[in-house]
């Protein structure tokens, strides 16, 4: 059997991007390994983990594209769920995020946002899919 383990974003700063996603999200620090350049978070049953360029470089010889702000969003996105979801969106820029596109309600009844993190990485910010 296999199951999803980890969502791991390549950061320029482990530490900033974990205390990001704890200030914005109210997530949970697994740990941070003492080089700074692997980090895990706490937020349910799948881990969000961020790993610094440095060492991702290390690991895909080839090279790999940086997120950033600046540039367009990769085509993936980490959808967090939330009942709250413009007060979610309103903590997130404050502590850095901006705004990629404002929640609205879909024709099947969810409300969705789009931002993204300090890194660059797309968040879906939505409410439950109630079926």
């Amino acid at each position: 059997m296999v199951k999803l383990g980890y969502t791991i974003l390549y950061v320029s700063d482990v530490t900033k991007s974990v205390e990001f996603y704890e200030s914005a999200f109210g997530f949970s620090r697994k740990f941070i390994t003492p080089e700074n350049d692997y980090a895990e978070l706490l937020t349910g049953e799948t881990t969000i983990s961020f790993v610094s360029k440095e060492l991702a470089n290390s690991n895909l010889k080839k090279g790999f594209l940086m997120s950033n702000q600046a540039d367009k969003p990769f085509g993936i996105e980490l959808a967090l769920v939330t009942e709250n979801v413009q007060e979610i969106i309103d903590k997130a820029i404050k502590c850095g995020a901006i705004i990629e596109e404002k929640p609205i309600e879909k024709p099947w009844g969810q409300t969705v946002g789009y931002i993204r993190d300090i890194d660059g990485f797309l968040l879906e910010i939505c409410t439950p899919i109630n079926q």
